[in-house]
């Protein structure tokens, strides 16, 4: 068995070195060239040398650990790989056309393949709601039991007639997120919490149901309906439908993990991930408009039918562009069945 410390006579190192480094030299050139642009700076040709040329390196680096331990070529060549590694699988660059292409064909139509999904955690969220804004209308001592005690200090404010949109300035953002507790880190749990089996995303669409179902069964008992549904609405139908889609993707993890079908329950896992992540993605931009609307627009003078206006308007153009955008010709859709169909087989057969 050879020592690792066995020293080679200087003679075979250098002609070792001779031999192989052209190649070493070649795949300096091809990275220069690729490092500051990308592979596409590469021709097709050039492209499978320098895939050849990496693999003969990381085996020239494997040599050289073994029969020249204590050499200096081992730590070039070290280099050389990791910088050939970070070259030849760093993700592609995130360009315009990509992203444009992701938001206007592959968002809304994931959305819509999605759409079961994102019906039932609405449903979580909109049954028990309203149940407790029937409760609380009806009742509306009911609040101190279905509200949580550090929520509870809008209670006194609605039974004296008053919106917590009308208090200072620096207590308003605070207030008013009790309608919505929090719209991005709602989301996220109802989104992470299908890891649990989709027990989480379950409590948190449910709660939060229950939440603004009686804030806003508490104000309707105090004559205070308008002036609650005028702040909620220019920005409340994107929150909402943000959180039924986090919510609805945390379910869609969750039911990967109980009911695999004929996939490795991991395998079932990453293919719903993959598909989750790319819809909470697509929510960013959704959560800027509607923390935008919230912040300039639902506290606002406006009179009120303006910001019913608004809100309608919203939830037009919303749903008009997650229903409508990314539909592909019938004879389209019926040419690539069977290729997504491979796709498909392809991704659930991988390791």
């Amino acid at each position: 068995m050879r020592n690792s410390s066995f020293m080679a006579p200087a003679s075979i190192i250098d002609d070792w070195l001779h031999a192989r480094r052209a190649d070493w030299e070649r795949l300096t050139v091809l990275l220069d060239r690729a490092q500051g642009k990308s592979l596409r700076a590469l021709s097709e040709a050039e492209l499978a040398e320098l895939g050849d040329l990496y693999r003969q390196a990381t085996s020239d680096l494997a040599v050289a650990r073994r029969d020249y331990p204590r050499h200096q070529v081992v730590t070039y060549l070290n280099q050389l790989v990791g910088r050939a590694h970070s070259v030849v699988y760093r993700g592609e660059p995130l360009e315009l056309r990509r992203l444009w292409r992701f938001y206007t064909q592959t968002f809304p139509r994931l959305y819509r393949q999605t759409g079961r999904y994102t019906l039932v955690a609405a449903l979580l969220f909109l049954l028990p709601g309203l149940v407790a804004f029937a409760v609380t209308w009806s009742t509306p001592d009911a609040a101190y039991t279905l509200l949580p005690a550090s929520q509870q200090q809008i209670i006194p404010l609605v039974e004296r007639g008053e919106m917590w949109t009308n208090i200072p300035q620096q207590v308003r953002s605070l207030a008013s997120s009790l309608i919505m507790t929090n719209n991005i880190r709602v989301a996220f749990l109802a989104f992470a919490g299908g890891v649990l089996a989709g027990l989480l995303t379950l409590y948190v669409m449910v709660f939060n149901g229950l939440l603004v179902g009686t804030v806003a069964g508490l104000c309707q008992a105090h004559g205070l309906s308008l002036a609650l549904w005028s702040f909620v609405l220019p920005h409340g139908l994107i929150e909402l439908s943000v959180i039924f889609l986090a919510g609805g993707s945390g379910l869609m993890l969750g039911h990967a993990l109980v009911s695999p079908g004929l996939l490795r329950r991991r395998d079932a896992l990453v293919l719903a991930a993959r598909r989750a992540v790319r819809l909470i993605f697509g929510c960013v931009p959704l959560l800027v408009v509607a923390g935008l609307l919230e912040g300039f627009v639902s506290p606002s003078a406006l009179p009120v039918w303006s910001k019913f206006a608004i809100g309608a308007l919203t939830g037009l153009l919303l749903y008009g562009y997650l229903l409508g955008l990314g539909r592909q010709p019938r004879s389209g859709r019926r040419a690539s069945a069977p290729g997504q169909r491979a796709a498909f087989f392809r991704s659930s057969s991988a390791p």
